[in-house]
């Protein structure tokens, strides 16, 4: 039987940092968006998670920051805003807050 792995993976820097500071640009626009915004964290966390490059994944969190109350912005949703910079998508559900 196989045995379950009880180790978590490991918090995205924005989420553990006190300062924001010595963060990279991506990692500071997320902890920004965080402290606005604390309801953000699963839509931040899976554009973080999205395997885009610094630049990339700058850009996507810029452009779902930018989208947060307007409505009908389609990078609300965080998929929408990760496609943009090439990010692969899935069918799952959205984690839009």
């Amino acid at each position: 039987m196989a045995t379950r792995s009880t180790r978590k993976p490991p918090q995205n820097p924005f989420l553990t940092t006190t300062t924001p500071d010595e963060l990279p640009p991506a990692q500071r626009l997320a902890y920004d968006i965080v402290a606005e915004r604390r309801d953000l964290v699963p839509s931040v966390a899976r554009i973080l998670n999205a395997g885009l490059d610094e630049d990339d994944t700058l850009g996507a969190l810029t452009l779902f920051r930018s989208s947060i109350g307007v409505p009908g912005d389609a990078n609300r949703d965080p998929r929408v805003a990760i496609a943009a910079f090439g990010g692969a998508t899935t069918a799952e559900s959205p984690t839009a807050t």
